[in-house]
């Protein structure tokens, strides 16, 4: 390890390992996150996802590496780091009697400087159910009460893990929007999640974990070399024409067409989606479901982790 850590890294790992016998969970990760970003970490089920971050949190000891957060080891359990950080858990549990507001209030009494019990209520969105026993909240209310309680101590560091499960499509939108919302208030924030729209949207830096090691790191439109892989252009041919009426041009990038469904592999989408315009308009065709699309994060992130598995 250096002397000492970045001043701009909330969190730094130099060849994490953890081993239980002779199987290897974690073996040999670097991983930078700097202060004030979303830090996205992706893999499959069994990659070592769960176990990193557990490290990270100071509940689970490394077998080798070195790891700082915050400036400190987690492994110390240090309080005064502890009260820097939030964790949303991918599960959790409260005393079924015990309301939102109880529960947050108990929270906050933890921690020295606290967000104000009801206006974390209002971003969870948990107003309507603040005096609610906790035993009638739905799963996903339960999972917004998750939340809650990892934001009122107003850390500077947040591990969310899993956190919009159990969501339905209108609070996961209110969720991206908080958690937006920390970064601009400054706030570090280590995501894991297994939804690809979700990663996009919020993550700065992605980090691919695969077997134990990482497959690939950057931004959600670099991951992988996403932005220099081709794109696909689909599009079915009147009745009547077959590929080879095609300009040459056009020919040459047929990867499939079967029953007049065409599919191109284009590295120049613009130029080649002109070129296929021009032809269909020259010869007074319509083509009404043409379609163009670059490889999405999820498209990438299967092939990372089929690739490192």
């Amino acid at each position: 390890m250096s002397d000492s850590t970045s001043t701009d890294a909330a969190i730094e790992v130099w060849g994490l390992c953890k081993r239980y016998g002779a199987f290897e969970a974690v073996r040999g990760i670097d991983i930078s996150v700097r202060r004030g970003e979303v830090f996205g970490l992706l893999g499959p089920n069994g990659a070592g996802k769960t176990t990193t971050v557990e490290i990270l949190e100071g509940y689970r000891q490394r077998s080798a590496g070195d790891v700082s957060v915050l400036g400190e080891d987690p492994a110390s359990r240090k309080r005064a780091l502890r009260q820097r950080i939030g964790i949303v858990l991918q599960s959790g549990g409260i005393y079924s009697y015990v309301t939102p507001r109880e529960a947050l209030r108990h929270w906050a009494a933890l921690y020295p400087a606290p967000r104000d019990v009801e206006e974390v209520l209002a971003l969870a969105g948990l107003q309507d159910k603040a005096a609610q026993p906790s035993r009638k909240l739905s799963g996903g209310q339960l999972r917004r009460l998750d939340f809650a309680l990892a934001l009122v101590g107003d850390p500077e560091l947040i591990f969310l893990d899993e956190p919009t499960t159990g969501f339905d499509p209108s609070a996961r939108r209110t969720a991206w929007g908080v958690i937006a919302g920390l970064r601009e208030l400054g706030k570090t924030v280590f995501l894991t999640t297994h939804y690809m729209d979700e990663a996009e949207n919020l993550a700065d830096q992605i980090a691919v974990i695969a077997a134990g090691r990482i497959v690939a790191e950057g931004t959600p439109r670099t991951l992988g070399g996403r932005e220099r892989m081709a794109a696909r252009v689909r599009f079915t041919l009147p009745d009547g024409r077959r590929a080879d009426a095609l300009p040459e041009a056009i020919r040459a990038l047929v990867r499939s067409a079967t029953d007049g469904r065409v599919e191109l592999e284009s590295r120049e989408p613009l130029r080649d989606v002109k070129a296929l315009a021009d032809w269909a308009l020259a010869n007074g065709l319509d083509l009404p479901d043409l379609d163009v699309r670059r490889p999405s994060l999820e498209d990438v992130y299967l092939e990372l982790t089929e690739a490192g598995s």
